[in-house]
């Protein structure tokens, strides 16, 4: 599960016991990345406000399903199995075109975003990869060219914020050993318009 001692839901008491019945699955699972805070939970309830508002969140302009993707992009170039294996489960439920998901995996495996994106939905997986490889490169300029392409600045910060999630999120998992092991696969805080609500479905 991790490298890292944790603290099943069976044996939480106090406010993690607290924080686990709030952001709990079916069956009282707790997502592994979740159940590696339990040393610390306030960092999982940190953690949780991130995840809900940057990719939850009713404030949101872009789709639900192309934030997903840009996670699953941002995961496979830092070469974080979990959270692509989670969240392209969520982008391939929101879709609900098993065929189109399977294409931008494709896509987005071959590291080729052009073979399943164009337009602004482009510039956004493109941006996602200069943000994840190289941010010391990205300048005004690039910025620009999203507006060029279409993206007014609100939707500029999404992308942004989105991708620096799964910086944060890729690096709790690769550095603690978080394994998909026990998890259900694709579960998210799908209540948008309830900031509160952290309960996975």
């Amino acid at each position: 599960m991790t490298w890292i001692k944790t603290v099943p839901y069976a044996a939480a008491s106090g406010r993690l016991k607290t924080l686990y019945d709030r952001i709990k699955g079916p069956d009282d699972n707790v997502d592994n990345i979740m159940m590696a805070h339990s040393l610390r939970p306030h960092t999982m309830e940190g953690h949780m406000y991130i995840y809900k508002y940057v990719l939850h969140h009713s404030g949101n302009r872009l789709p639900k399903w192309l934030l997903e993707a840009l996670g699953v992009y941002t995961s496979l170039l830092n070469g974080c199995g979990y959270c692509v294996e989670h969240h392209f489960q969520g982008m391939r439920r929101l879709l609900a075109d098993d065929g189109r998901a399977a294409a931008i995996r494709a896509a987005l495996e071959a590291e080729a975003p052009e073979g399943a994106f164009d337009g602004r939905e482009l510039a956004m997986m493109r941006y996602a990869a200069a943000l994840t490889r190289a941010p010391r490169a990205i300048d005004a300029g690039m910025i620009d060219g999203l507006r060029a392409d279409g993206l007014d600045d609100g939707e500029i910060l999404e992308v942004n914020q989105v991708v620096s999630y799964f910086a944060y999120a890729n690096r709790t998992v690769l550095g603690l050993g978080v394994s998909t092991d026990g998890d259900i696969l694709g579960l998210s805080p799908n209540d948008s318009g309830d900031p509160g609500n952290w309960s996975h479905t």
